[in-house]
C-alpha cells in the first residue's frame, strides 16, 4: 500500500464523519452491542439465542438481503441440529487455532448441513446457506465476537481500496486470512489520528450503540472510500 495514499484518504474520511454527522452507518455498531450481550454458547436453546444475538432496531441488511438469507438458513440449521451449530461456533471462535482453518471448516459444516437439510426437504428451494459468499456473515461472527481481532469482510470493497492505495498484490480470490492482518494495520493507522477519532467517538454516543475498541471502523472506513464520492476523490500527493 501507498502510505501518502492511505494517509490522504484517511483525511477524507475524517472530512465525511465531520460533514456528515446523520450518516447511518453506525447501525453496525449497534449490532455489536446486541451480540455481545446477547450471544452465549451455552445457552440452552441455541437457535433462540442466535435470534436474539442476531438483531437491530435500524437494519437488517447486514444479514438479511435480495436472495440473500444466512440468517434464516442458520436459524434453520440449529433448529434442526442444534449440537453440531454449537459446536461449529465453538470451533470458529477458538483462537488457539488459525483463523483459515477454522474458517473453512465452518463453511464446510454448513455445507453438509444444507446437503442434510435438502435431503430431509426434498421440495425445498432453498440451495444455498450464503456462508460462503466471500466469508461476509462469517466475518460478521468474528467481528462481532471478537471487536479488537476482525472486521467485516466484504471482500469486492477490500479489492477496490487495496487497488486505490496502489497495492501491486490484490488478490483475485477471497483471503481472509489476509483480510484480517490488513484490517489491524488500518486500524492502527486509523486510531492515530485524534480528529478523526474524535467524530467517530461522537457518532457512537448513543444508547445501545458499541463504544468500546472495534475493528468495525475499519469496514466503516472501506465502505466510505469505495462507495462515497467525496471520499474517493483523490489527487496525486
Amino acid at each position: 500500500m501507498n502510505l501518502k495514499k492511505l494517509q490522504h484518504y484517511i483525511a477524507q474520511y475524517r472530512k465525511f464523519l465531520r460533514r456528515n454527522p446523520a450518516y447511518d452507518g453506525v447501525f453496525v455498531w449497534e449490532s455489536q452491542q446486541i451480540w455481545q450481550d446477547k450471544f452465549d454458547l451455552d445457552a440452552p436453546d441455541f437457535a433462540k439465542m442466535y435470534d436474539a444475538a442476531l438483531q437491530n432496531s435500524h437494519s437488517k441488511r447486514l444479514w438479511t438481503g435480495s436472495n440473500y438469507l444466512p440468517k434464516e438458513m442458520m436459524l434453520k440449521f440449529a433448529q434442526a441440529s442444534p449440537d453440531f451449530v454449537r459446536a461449529m461456533f465453538r470451533d470458529l471462535f477458538n483462537e488457539n487455532k488459525e483463523i483459515v482453518g477454522r474458517v473453512g471448516r465452518f463453511v464446510y459444516h454448513c455445507d453438509e448441513l444444507l446437503r442434510e437439510y435438502k435431503a430431509k426437504n426434498p421440495r425445498s428451494n432453498e440451495n444455498n446457506h450464503f456462508h460462503d459468499d466471500n466469508f461476509h456473515i462469517v466475518s460478521l461472527y468474528l467481528a462481532f465476537q471478537y471487536p479488537t481481532q476482525y472486521a467485516i469482510c466484504e471482500f469486492k470493497d477490500f479489492r477496490r481500496m487495496l487497488a486505490m492505495l496502489g497495492s501491486t498484490d490484490v488478490p483475485e480470490i477471497a483471503d481472509f486470512g489476509r483480510y484480517a492482518k490488513v484490517s489491524r494495520t488500518l486500524y492502527k493507522l486509523l486510531t492515530r489520528d485524534e480528529d478523526l477519532m474524535k467524530f467517530h467517538k461522537a457518532r457512537l454516543e448513543k444508547d445501545g450503540l458499541y463504544q468500546d475498541e472495534s475493528l468495525l471502523l475499519v469496514y466503516d472506513f472501506i465502505k466510505a472510500c469505495v462507495n462515497f464520492r467525496e471520499v474517493r476523490a483523490f489527487r496525486e500527493v
